[in-house]
């Protein structure tokens, strides 16, 4: 592989995972949005109602996952091919729980169609924390996209 693809791939994963920060917040906003539609009076609901939100949260939630976990693999993927190993640190294992965290919501997804207020929460609660998780990530991914750009070949 050229040396300048090798170079340019460590920054895709970045890129990438800046977009899906971008994405999961407009998803946790449509799941608050959906939430807001579900609990409000007869009148208010009319109108929600009507900004779908609830199959939107579904179907951008459904983009998260699946751009985590290409994200998470692509990621390990460029540095292993960049590196030969990969490097076993909190940012590696973070990612890793942050996507299993994503599964673990998502599964839950038939529960809560069937109306389980404990699925919805446990739901809620794993999607906030990888949320959580998700800010900090972008500030330690930030150190190593600086350092790969400070020991760029010449």
């Amino acid at each position: 592989m050229p040396e300048s693809l090798a170079f340019n791939l460590n920054f895709l994963h970045p890129l990438a995972m800046w977009a899906l920060l971008a994405l999961s917040g407009y998803a946790m906003f449509l799941g608050i949005k959906a939430k807001k539609t579900r609990t409000a009076d007869a009148e208010t609901r009319k109108t929600l109602i009507k900004g779908q939100f609830a199959k939107r949260h579904y179907l951008y939630g459904s983009a998260v996952l699946a751009v985590m976990v290409l994200g998470t693999f692509g990621g390990m993927a460029v540095t292993y091919l960049n590196n030969g190993k990969l490097f076993v640190g909190p940012h590696l294992l973070v990612g890793i729980a942050m996507t299993t965290g994503l599964a673990l919501a998502a599964a839950l997804s038939p529960l809560m169609q069937q109306g389980n207020l404990i699925a919805r929460k446990i739901h809620v609660g794993l999607n906030m924390g990888v949320f959580t998780l998700f800010l900090w990530q972008a500030v330690t991914g930030m150190q190593i996209v600086t350092k790969i750009w400070e020991n760029r070949p010449a």
